[in-house]
């Protein structure tokens, strides 16, 4: 079964950090990764919203950097629906909470789920190198959920994954580590650079990578593969 951590990156209310360990607790999950948090008082409102997450959850939370999760995870960035189409490769393409669900059902392997500021979000360069993203469908006319809102949607969705005691598949997929995954990414951006792609094209280039392999989920045998491949058409441009 996929594991699945939670990340809050710069959060800026106390409260809405213990909501969310509530909604984790409510579904089964307990690791919780906190980059640039704010203080969480004992007495102050984190454990206040927390429930009976403040008896595990928030006490063992792990204050990690950003690169941290993109070195050591697969990545799911949550971020409201934009309307930016396939032209734009930074919010686009993204998942709902139910095929992100479907989508990591079977396949083994460390997993965060990340949610950014209260205001303004994850940033399009954090987004930019997160191997997946999930946003939440809403009306047009108001698309953006509070934090502890969308945290709480996406973590019940992923429920089945966490909380019911559902037999694996008989074929378990094995994602490659993201350690051989970074390294694919890498090579890819050599080979970019040797075929000549316009260097102000490059990023664009990477994140439209990033994010197919982010869905495909690529084994350590195909990862392996992608890079010999790109390795030797590389050495060939140059």
């Amino acid at each position: 079964m996929t594991d699945v951590s939670v990340a809050v990156v710069d959060a800026k209310t106390p409260g809405n950090v213990g909501t969310i360990a509530r909604a984790m607790k409510n579904f089964g999950l307990s690791d919780l990764l906190l980059v640039d948090p704010p203080e969480l008082d004992p007495d102050g409102e984190a454990y206040g919203f927390a429930g009976q997450a403040r008896e595990d959850i928030l006490p063992n939370a792990r204050e990690v950097t950003f690169d941290h999760l993109v070195e050591n995870y697969h990545t799911v960035g949550c971020t409201a629906v934009t309307n930016e189409d396939e032209d734009s490769h930074v919010r686009y393409p993204f998942r709902t909470p139910a095929e992100l669900a479907d989508s990591l059902a079977g396949v083994q392997g460390d997993t965060v789920v990340v949610f950014g500021r209260e205001r303004v979000g994850l940033t399009n360069d954090e987004l930019a190198r997160l191997d997946e993203i999930c946003s939440i469908p809403a009306s047009a006319a108001y698309p953006v959920l509070n934090l502890g809102q969308a945290a709480t949607i996406v973590l019940y969705e992923l429920r089945e994954l966490t909380v019911a005691e559902t037999q694996l598949p008989e074929t378990v997929h094995e994602r490659a580590s993201e350690r051989e995954i970074e390294g694919l990414y890498d090579q890819f951006d050599q080979f970019v650079a040797a075929a000549g792609h316009p260097e102000e094209k490059h990023a664009k280039a990477g994140r439209l990578f990033r994010r197919v392999m982010g869905r495909a989920h690529p084994t350590g045998r195909e990862t392996v593969t992608l890079r010999g491949i790109l390795r030797r058409a590389t050495n060939k441009l140059e």
